[in-house]
């Protein structure tokens, strides 16, 4: 019976040091962990081949413990379609655009005021400063920001030429369904927006619903918008902000070290594909321009001044409901040191 005793002690006790063994090494101790990444991108755009270097990257750091499945070109839904399959688990990431962002964080959507920045340097700057608030604010709702992924300067993009306010008033100008942000920019300027879905647009160029959008010009090649108008401003509307998330509920699912793994190539890899959008956005307007789109000029220093004014409007009637004030101040303090 001691023999017995024995025995089974020995292999008891194997069991126990295999288990500390694997333990201690995260390709057996950590689950395998798929996670399902949407986006509005693409497959075969630039921010789609970023996204699967990325992928590669992640999986090849984690020993193909920790892998993406990638729901590209809308397919999932607008941006809030994503959140709510992400709340409820069945996705787990996504490239949002500002709207998406402030669905989740509207205070984020400070980054999006129209006629904010002036300069890419301003935008480099704000970006800088802001990050680390943002970072723990998303974390507090639930998500874990991998990174920035501006979409970059938008411009308005029509069928007529739209040089003046009263251009944009005569128009019938698209408005992304409800975004509160650009539809206090249009009441500043007494515009009547119609209100549809990012997934609608397209169609509703073609039937003549709406003859004028907003894009940055990468954008507005992906979505295919640019066969449906004539024109695109000089004048920029604003600066679009983005980013990756991934829900915190998956996120801790995945070993302390593939937690840092994530977050170390989640930040090369956004801030790769920051250069590589705004090298886009460059060579897009050369597509544009030999797809026949034809620049509005720049507009005359009064014009710009009525457009300016009403982003001035926009910030004062959003102020302490979509962002604290405190936070405009900071932003615009920001701003200040870079002007």
């Amino acid at each position: 019976m001691t023999y017995f005793k024995s025995i089974l002690f020995y292999f008891l006790n194997l069991v126990l040091a295999a288990g500390v063994v694997m333990g201690a090494s995260p390709a057996f101790a950590a689950k395998k962990q798929v996670v399902k990444f949407s986006t509005l991108a693409p497959e075969g755009s630039s921010w789609m081949k970023s996204m699967h270097r990325f992928s590669d990257k992640i999986e090849k750091a984690t020993d193909g413990n920790v892998t993406f499945k990638f729901y590209p070109g809308g397919v999932s839904g607008d941006e809030k379609d994503v959140i709510r399959k992400m709340r409820i688990g069945q996705l787990h990431g996504a490239g949002f655009t500002g709207v998406g962002l402030g669905s989740i964080l509207p205070e984020v959507r400070i980054l999006d005021l129209p006629f904010l920045f002036h300069s890419d340097q301003e935008v480099e700057h704000v970006y800088k400063s802001m990050s680390s608030y943002f970072e723990k604010r998303f974390e507090e709702k639930g998500y874990i920001l991998l990174g920035w992924v501006p979409v970059g300067w938008v411009h308005f993009l029509s069928k007529e030429p739209i040089r003046t306010v009263s251009d944009l008033r005569a128009a019938k100008p698209w408005l992304w369904e409800g975004d509160p942000l650009v539809e206090k920019a249009y009441s500043g300027l007494d515009v009547q927006p119609i209100p549809l879905s990012i997934t609608d647009v397209l169609m509703s160029l073609q039937t003549g619903m709406v003859d004028t959008v907003y894009s940055s010009t990468q954008g507005a090649l992906a979505l295919q918008w640019f066969t449906k108008v004539k024109h695109i401003t000089r004048l920029r509307m604003g600066y679009a902000t983005g980013g990756v998330l991934i829900s915190k509920r998956k996120f801790k699912k995945l070993s302390p070290e593939y937690k840092e793994t994530l977050k170390r190539i989640g930040a090369e890899c956004t801030k790769e594909l920051v250069a590589i959008i705004q090298a886009d956005n460059l060579k897009a307007e050369k597509v544009l321009e030999n797809n026949g789109i034809k620049w509005v000029p720049q507009p005359d220093p009064e014009t710009l001044k009525k457009f300016q004014q009403a982003g001035v409007k926009a910030r004062k009637s959003l102020s302490g409901k979509m962002f604290p004030p405190e936070l405009l101040k900071k932003v615009l303090g920001h701003l200040a040191e870079t002007r």
